[in-house]
């Protein structure tokens, strides 16, 4: 059996953990502090395992049907506290979410009650989930570049300014919304239909602290910092069954560290050290530049005021002042 096989159940955890954190992320990188994602995750493990056991329907139209009602419903939760701000928009959806869990205990047949539903089998395959899976990371990566990425970063590092300017602040919170909703509703149904079962334990509280703590500690503002995060925490405590009852501990500290230590997680200290090199190298080539406008200078035998022209011009293209040094 190939690695691929061996580990095949956490790799479908890992992806539909990557998306749970997205639609975390995507709403997070608007200035939308949402968790209404995971309650649309609670709506895609139900509906879908209600479309599969009562409906008999097929994978991909269940995943396509559970991902529009979870952004619709979403949707409508955004409307009605899209007024809200910080904390408080966190608590709404934190309640939205607890909304969900009672409706899944006490739903009666249709979602199983406190023993949930099972037996939900299709022709899901890892196929469709990568597939899934791509789609999603482009549409997403391409929301980071060009123009809309500009405009999503200007709403939110400053709303009015960019109300100002002619950007519909507001729509742009009712697509993070919409977004957050159908990324969570999606990884819910591909969930059930790789588990087969759901209980109501299954969307609790704890995965709003693992959505969290995944962008955390890989990354808020980029896709690639959810993913990071995801196949970190999805493999993490795989790894840490080595030190038995001490993993929670270790598990902790990671946490712990990379949020007072990291804030802007593991992808965002690979760009500024990526930065970092970037800018000694540029500064060094400037210095190169500078050295040998100088020494042609000096060659031509042009003195004086000249070679200090041709060197205070050198240095100008350059990052760094370079009078010191020459």
């Amino acid at each position: 059996m190939s690695w691929y096989d061996t580990n095949l159940v956490l790799i479908q955890a890992s992806i539909t953990g990557l998306l749970l954190a997205l639609s975390i992320q995507v709403p997070l990188r608007m200035g939308v502090f949402s968790f209404a994602g995971v309650g649309a995750y609670g709506i895609g493990c139900y509906a879908g395992a209600v479309l599969v056991l009562d409906h008999e329907m097929t994978a991909l139209p269940t995943i396509l049907i559970t991902t529009v009602l979870g952004a619709v419903v979403v949707l409508i939760v955004g409307l009605l506290i899209n007024r809200l701000n910080g904390l408080t928009l966190a608590m709404a959806t934190v309640a939205f979410d607890l909304i969900i869990s009672v409706v899944a205990i006490n739903g009666g047949e249709t979602t199983g009650g406190a023993t949930g539903r099972y037996g939900v089998i299709t022709d899901f395959t890892m196929t469709h989930m990568w597939t899934f899976l791509v789609v999603v990371l482009v549409l997403v990566a391409l929301s980071e570049r060009g123009k809309i990425g500009r405009r999503v970063d200007a709403v939110r590092d400053d709303p009015e300014l960019a109300a100002s300017v002619g950007i519909r602040v507001r729509r742009y919170r009712l697509v993070a919304f919409t977004v957050s909703g159908a990324l969570g509703a999606c990884a819910g149904a591909m969930n059930i239909l790789v588990r087969s079962a759901v209980t109501p334990l299954d969307i609790g509280f704890h995965l709003i602290v693992l959505a969290l703590t995944m962008i955390i500690v890989g990354g808020s503002l980029s896709w690639k910092g959810a993913v990071i995060g995801a196949v970190v925490f999805t493999w993490l405590p795989d790894v840490l069954q080595v030190i038995g009852e001490w993993q929670e501990l270790v598990y902790g500290v990671i946490v712990a560290f990379a949020a007072v230590l990291m804030p802007r997680g593991i992808y965002g200290l690979y760009v500024q050290g990526k930065l970092a090199v970037l800018r000694r190298r540029r500064a060094g080539s400037s210095e190169v530049r500078a050295a040998m406008a100088a020494e042609e200078a000096r060659e031509s035998g042009d003195d004086g005021p000249h070679v200090e022209s041709t060197m205070a011009e050198a240095a100008h293209r350059g990052d760094e002042p370079m009078g010191a040094k020459l």
